[in-house]
């Protein structure tokens, strides 16, 4: 027999509340399947849900639009302080610095290896040595590497730490906006739960394939296993009113077809109840 499946993305979710709201809303409390409390919890938790996914829709967009201009900057300081550090171990090779010219950048005097900028903290860690060491070694009669400058550095730099602190801001924004999503999953797998099990026990008299077909229109889902047929719902009425329903539920617009698959971030396991 087909089992229930209940929603395991948070367009499902929504899906499955705003159908239960319209067919329960639509007849009286007497022959609505779905009591007036449980009602009640659906109509108050659905434009709460819905505008927490707004926000966090509106937050991750935002972050993902950003990015690009953040993954840009990255690279232009790790280019600026990569390319000052050779120039100076350049300058060196020439005899134009003195070896003791690299401790200023907190380097070994003894070694021309360029430090790794492949993190984050990296970048920010050698960008302000370099910068800070430049500054150093100049007020103290040092020639000025050029080709870059260490105020070019500086310019990248900073746009750079800036750029990373609005990333991390929006990180944050995010974070908190799937943390008030994910909070709210519970109490709507609950309502939502509670819900099909009243539909399902207000047709339990029927037939099975027709007390499947009339709790479908309330927004329960059947899946059948690998090994069930279709033939399994047997009865003419309930497989016609089954296939009705399940041919209205798709979506009729490429609008509709992504607000059916948006918002797949991190989400349980499906689950049979």
């Amino acid at each position: 027999m087909p089992y229930r499946r209940l929603p395991n993305t948070d367009a499902a979710r929504l899906k499955a509340l705003r159908t239960a709201l319209n067919k329960g809303s639509g007849l009286s409390p007497f022959d609505s399947a779905i009591s007036s409390a449980t009602l009640h919890k659906v109509k108050t938790i659905l434009p709460q849900f819905e505008n927490e996914m707004v926000q966090l829709k509106t937050a991750f967009s935002t972050q993902v639009s950003k990015n690009k201009e953040y993954i840009e900057l990255q690279k232009k300081a790790r280019l600026y302080i990569s390319h000052f550090l050779q120039v100076m171990n350049f300058s060196i090779a020439r005899g134009e610095l003195p070896v003791l010219a690299r401790i200023y950048y907190g380097l070994s005097e003894s070694s021309s290896r360029v430090p790794l900028l492949n993190t984050e903290a990296e970048i920010i860690k050698w960008g302000s040595l370099v910068i800070k060491g430049e500054t150093e070694r100049i007020a103290k009669g040092g020639n000025i590497i050029t080709n870059p400058t260490s105020a070019l550095v500086k310019v990248w730099y900073e746009k750079y730490c800036d750029a990373f602190r609005y990333q991390k801001s929006l990180q944050k924004t995010t974070c908190r906006a799937l943390n008030n999503v994910s909070q709210l999953r519970s109490e709507v797998d609950i309502i939502i739960l509670h819900a099909w099990n009243e539909a399902e026990e207000k047709f339990s008299n029927l037939s099975d394939a027709e007390k499947r077909a009339s709790a479908m229109e309330y927004g329960v889902i059947y899946v059948f296993r690998k090994n069930e047929s279709d033939n399994v719902i047997n009865d003419s009425l309930g497989e016609e009113r089954a296939i009705k329903f399940i041919e209205s539920a798709q979506p009729k617009t490429k609008l509709e077809e992504e607000d059916m698959l948006q918002y797949t971030f991190i989400f349980p396991e499906n689950q049979e109840n």
